[in-house]
């Protein structure tokens, strides 16, 4: 049977990976979102159900205790997870499943499942002013959340190397395109693996 891939998106705070999970999931239908269980506030636009399970500490605790994650992390003071059916389901039905993840939970994840069922891209921004600009842009945080976030963007950016495709967040579409690029290449090679291991068999 045809499995899916499991696709991680991580990038530091600012370099734009949600606006990227958002546009390839419109223009790759065989590309599902894996929705996180979050502790964090909902923001202005966010649908609950949609871009996120919005749940109270108690209420993911009581998850987590259950085994329904599959990864869990604490990012900014706020606990995230990603529940194991769903993913489950996706990848079984022959479709990929998307991650938009910081790198603790990509870690998770490569421990999880084998490498060659993973396709990883951490992106980045072009430079650490320009990180920076698009922070104060988000007009959502203060200074002290703003410098909070560069250091810990400095940290997060340590682990780049752990993934397979790195990308840099110059221009928007150019960025999208290669990773569905990218994406495709993937699933040519693991159609060829099917067909060579099918006729090594014969």
């Amino acid at each position: 049977m045809n499995k899916g891939k499991i696709i991680i998106i991580s990038s530091p705070s600012g370099a734009g990976k949600t606006t990227i999970c958002k546009r390839i999931l419109k223009l790759k239908r065989n590309i599902k979102l894996s929705i996180s269980y979050t502790t964090r506030p909902k923001r202005v636009g966010e649908r609950n159900g949609i871009d996120y399970h919005f749940v109270s500490q108690k209420k993911f605790n009581y998850l987590k205790k259950k085994n329904y994650f599959i990864e869990s992390a604490k990012v900014f003071g706020y606990y995230y997870g990603s529940p194991y059916g769903r993913v489950s389901k996706i990848i079984t039905n022959n479709e990929h499943i998307l991650f938009d993840i910081d790198w603790q939970g990509a870690t998770k994840l490569r421990k999880k499942f084998n490498k060659t069922d993973i396709i990883d891209f951490f992106i980045l921004p072009p430079n650490k002013k320009e990180l920076k600009n698009r922070l104060i842009k988000r007009a959502r945080e203060n200074k002290l959340e703003i410098k909070k976030r560069l250091s810990l963007a400095v940290k997060e950016i340590k682990h780049l190397n752990e993934y397979k495709y790195l990308i840099i967040n110059d221009k928007i579409n150019l960025t999208i395109n290669n990773i569905i690029k990218i994406i495709k290449h993937e699933e040519f090679i693991s159609s060829l693996n099917k067909d060579l291991r099918f006729w090594k068999k014969f």
